[in-house]
């Protein structure tokens, strides 16, 4: 968790590094705020400190379980994020790129619909919006991984 931007490359470079000889595929995802066709000026994006962090905590340790990962990082933003910035970062490295993509693509289903985070809008007029809800979409990619 952490409100300053995240560097992309540099994280990138961290788990390679940590993951040498044992990594064959680094998967990475960046989920970024859209302005939704010039609507928002930004999210503000809340959580409640140290919950967050053990959620984010623990569901990577469910993707460790499912899958052969030889590292996993996930930075997650909080505060006000403007539209192009970057809000969440996932991070999987596995010697094969199935299992990447799978645990990043896990991760990123939970973080949408279950992690303790909460978004409202700040609108282009001025105004504050309501709170963003996960979709149905969303609900139904996150019911993939159950049972």
């Amino acid at each position: 968790m952490q409100a300053e931007p995240f560097d992309v490359a540099e994280e990138i470079a961290r788990l390679s590094a940590e993951t040498a000889g044992r990594a064959g595929a680094v998967v990475t995802f960046t989920g970024l705020c859209r302005d939704e066709g010039g609507r928002l000026t930004a999210l503000e994006l809340e959580h409640y400190p140290g919950m967050a962090e053990a959620e984010i905590a623990r569901v990577v340790e469910e993707a460790r379980d499912r899958w052969p990962l030889s590292g996993v990082r996930v930075v997650h933003r909080h505060g006000r994020v403007a539209p192009g910035d970057g809000i969440v970062l996932v991070l999987t490295a596995s010697a094969h790129r199935t299992a990447a993509f799978e645990a990043a693509s896990f991760l990123m289903d939970y973080l949408k619909t279950c992690a303790p985070f909460w978004k409202r809008e700040h609108l282009a007029d001025g105004s504050v919006g309501g709170w963003v809800e996960a979709t149905a979409a969303d609900d139904a990619a996150a019911g993939r991984w159950e049972g």
